[in-house]
């Protein structure tokens, strides 16, 4: 299952304009360059200060799966910072995001509907604010059920009540048991 974390995360790693190292020692000498030590990024990675300068060195070149996948998120975090940046603030200014999710959705409305939760898979475009909202709440540490209530708040006044046009009386979504969710700008 991807987190609202992820798909963001991976949403904006689309804008880069090239691609981030791929070898392992790339990726460390990136490293390196970035936390201006190799003691810095063993301390990061959790690895030897003599392991990175092997890296660095093309020593090694194939880490075991574990430091190959702490690796590849570190860089990928730290990779075009600007351009990372522009894409967020496009997104919660101009453009806004698209959410694809596959999700148990129902609401709470007036007796008389079809309230009942049900697997739905739906592809909305939120409008800036809501981009925005998602976009703050993962620089604030916010938790995925936090980012769960941004999205489904945006989904309630995008998708159900087609923003404004209908279903008024909505009172609350239930966005629950997510088999994937992902973003695009």
């Amino acid at each position: 299952m991807s987190t609202f974390r992820d798909g963001l995360d991976k949403a904006v790693q689309k804008a880069f304009t090239r691609p981030a190292p791929k070898s392992a020692p790339a990726q460390m000498r990136y490293l390196v360059k970035q936390l201006k030590s190799t003691r810095a990024v063993a301390r990061m990675l959790r690895i030897s200060q003599r392991t990175v300068e092997r890296y660095v060195k093309d020593q090694i070149k194939k880490p075991r799966p574990d430091l190959a996948a702490r690796l590849d998120a570190e860089v990928k975090k730290r990779w075009q910072p600007q351009i990372r940046a522009r894409a967020r603030q496009r997104a919660a200014t101009t453009d806004g995001i698209v959410i694809d999710t596959r999700a148990r959705i129902g609401y709470t409305a007036p007796i008389g509907s079809t309230d009942d939760a049900r697997l739905r898979h739906l592809t909305v475009a939120l409008p800036p604010r809501y981009a925005a909202r998602l976009f703050d709440a993962r620089q604030a540490g916010a938790d995925e059920q936090q980012m769960q209530r941004i999205a489904a708040e945006a989904l309630k006044e995008v998708y159900f009540q087609d923003d404004g046009r209908r279903a008024g009386d909505l009172e609350e979504i239930r966005f629950t048991d997510i088999e994937h969710v992902e973003f695009d700008l």
